[in-house]
């Protein structure tokens, strides 16, 4: 099993159907968290349970909602942010995530992310945080 970050091929063309709004006020969108048992990449289709981190120990199924940052452009290039999330009291080991949009039917993946190994919390704050929106490092981009 492998989680290999990418831009969810689904993604590609749900946005050019207008099925994802990442304005503020939009679609809720959400950051699980999984496993190494994982497998995430560019084929993922939507969120999905298996091999999700446990509920409990400060994490709840579903993982957490993503604040919307409106579109922008970066140059020649659309860039779209979410703010940093946190899970506090948390004590879980996760391999990466995908984001997802909550409010579409059967919650369409957007993009999955590899931590580059497993990332351990225990009894403390596990926090993602987003890189800058720019066209060399943002999270989702569009050139």
């Amino acid at each position: 099993m492998t989680i290999t970050s990418a831009v969810c091929n689904t993604f590609k063309t749900e946005a050019l159907r207008a099925i994802h709004n990442f304005t503020q006020g939009g679609n809720t969108f959400r950051l699980a968290l999984y496993t190494s048992s994982a497998t995430l990449n560019k084929s993922t289709t939507a969120y999905t349970t298996a091999n999700e981190v446990a509920n409990g120990n400060g994490y709840t199924t579903k993982g957490a909602a993503l604040t919307n940052v409106t579109p922008a452009l970066s140059g020649d290039t659309a860039v779209c942010d979410f703010a940093n999330i946190s899970f506090t009291s948390a004590s879980f080991t996760a391999n990466g995530c995908l984001i997802f949009n909550d409010t579409a039917a059967n919650d369409p993946s957007v993009c999955a992310i590899a931590f580059g190994g497993d990332k351990v919390v225990t009894n403390g704050t596990f926090t993602i945080e987003f890189p800058a929106a720019d066209a060399s490092n943002a999270i989702l981009r569009i050139a």
